[in-house]
């Protein structure tokens, strides 16, 4: 009797595992990838800044206020989605450099507005110094990602240098030529942000990103 309803039981459970599906389902988190609003909003705010480096523009509002908005603000909110995609990286990356546009236009604005006194050249130098150092970090994380991100973080730690430079020593060439390398270091940004969004979006490589 208890040998029978041992063998109902066993006839049971297998039927039930039968109907459990045992082919593996991928789950997708939800979340929109957000490394194209940060490289971009680091990217077009960097081209901007540096075209005032170059000497092309004037610094002015309209430099400030991407800044704030896009550069400081738009990063900061990629990189709080990263956390959310789980990505360390991109967590670390988009907030530091969302929060280091709106401590720049903070250094320049209390300057500006008497609130504090401005910061001399020296402390200038250990600012950009600081940074790049930051930068040269995350640029040995960028070994395991692709070419493009590769680009924006090593040119990026030469434009920190150069205005280390400038800042530090007084140096007007040293200053210009950052601004000329901040562009080239801005547009990779832009294309890195805008060749994961078409690759995203067209499923394929339209624009080569130099996988690892």
């Amino acid at each position: 009797m208890w040998m029978e309803a041992l063998n109902c039981i066993e006839n049971q459970f297998k039927t039930f595992k039968i109907m459990i599906p045992t082919t593996p389902v991928t789950v997708k988190d939800g979340i929109a990838n957000p490394a194209p609003l940060g490289l971009c909003a680091f990217g077009m705010t960097t081209v901007l800044l540096n075209l005032a480096n170059a000497g092309f523009i004037e610094l002015n509002s309209m430099i400030l206020a991407m800044g704030i908005f896009y550069g400081g603000l738009a990063q900061v909110i990629a990189g709080v989605i990263e956390s959310k995609k789980n990505n360390t990286f991109g967590l670390t990356a988009f907030t530091s450099y969302g929060f280091f546009w709106l401590s720049l236009v903070a250094l320049i604005l209390m300057g500006k507005f008497n609130w504090f006194a401005g910061p001399s050249g020296s402390a200038l130098a250990a600012y950009f110094v600081v940074w790049g150092l930051f930068t040269l970090c995350l640029f040995f994380g960028t070994l395991r990602l692709n070419r493009a991100l590769q680009v924006v973080f090593g040119t990026l730690v030469i434009l920190f240098i150069l205005l280390a430079i400038e800042k530090g020593a007084g140096s007007e060439s040293a200053g210009k030529l950052a601004g000329y390398e901040g562009i080239i270091c801005g547009l990779s940004a832009i294309y890195a942000g805008i060749a994961n969004l078409l690759n995203e979006v067209y499923g394929r490589d339209v624009l080569p990103i130099g996988k690892v």
